[in-house]
């Protein structure tokens, strides 16, 4: 279809205008700023949307605090970054979701049939936050099942959650999250870096990620930005039409 990129994702197709994708220059320069590994490092320390300061992200970097803060700035001018500023203190965060895609998507192995990257943490295969919401094996399979179910509805906008989809959420036991409230949420579609699919992002995606985190169904890892499934967890999902392969648990 002229003028669109379609990325596929079961049934579902996520089209993108050619004006929403970057020129060669801007395209250039996000290749400019993940080529310096100290940087690259800052950003991966930043996936799991936390903020944090600058003399942390330079421990993570390996870097002193002259060139991490030279690296900062840069992202920062390259939008990449935000800063929030609390009283002398100044906490760096990714600038927003789509800084997060676009990482998550520029770090999608070339080979396209391979099961999965060669050395990847089956941790982080299995179940991750991109930026704030659930990405990994168990992501994409809450996308294609929820799709398949007619429980999240695409349109031009993005993802849109329906009302029989936030009843069921409810009624097995994630009931701190109102239903009137994830219908009004958008999602979007993002490409998995490690499943070469759709999983659930946008503000719909965070919401979803943090009432499972809340109930217990999911557990950050102390280690990475993995997130471990509790066994009720994925006994719930498994009654959402969530599952993973025996071999991914």
């Amino acid at each position: 279809m002229c003028g669109e990129t379609s990325v596929r994702s079961g049934d579902y197709t996520a089209r993108m205008s050619r004006a929403d994708l970057p020129n060669r220059y801007q395209l250039a320069e996000f290749g400019a700023l993940l080529a310096e590994p100290a940087r690259a490092a800052m950003l991966l320390m930043l996936m799991d949307g936390s903020a944090r300061p600058a003399g942390e992200l330079a421990r993570v970097a390996g870097v002193g605090a002259a060139t991490a803060s030279a690296h900062l700035k840069r992202l920062l001018e390259g939008g990449l970054l935000a800063v929030h500023e609390q009283g002398r203190h100044r906490y760096y965060r990714l600038a927003d979701d789509d800084a997060a895609a676009w990482l998550e998507a520029m770090a999608l192995p070339r080979a396209p049939r391979a099961p999965r990257p060669q050395g990847s943490d089956p941790a982080l295969c299995r179940a991750r936050t991109c930026y704030r919401h659930l990405a990994g094996q168990l992501g994409v399979a809450l996308c294609d099942a929820w799709l398949a179910r007619g429980w999240l509805r695409s349109d031009g906008q993005g993802f849109h959650f329906e009302a029989a989809g936030a009843e069921a959420l409810i009624a097995n036991g994630l009931d701190r999250t109102p239903p009137g409230q994830l219908l009004r949420l958008v999602g979007r579609g993002c490409l998995d870096w490690t499943e070469r699919r759709l999983h659930l992002g946008g503000p719909l995606g965070v919401a979803i990620t943090t009432a499972m985190l809340d109930a217990g169904w999911l557990r950050r890892s102390q280690r990475s930005r993995a997130l471990l499934p509790s066994d009720d967890g994925l006994r719930r999902l498994a009654r959402l039409g969530v599952r993973l392969d025996e071999a991914a648990r």
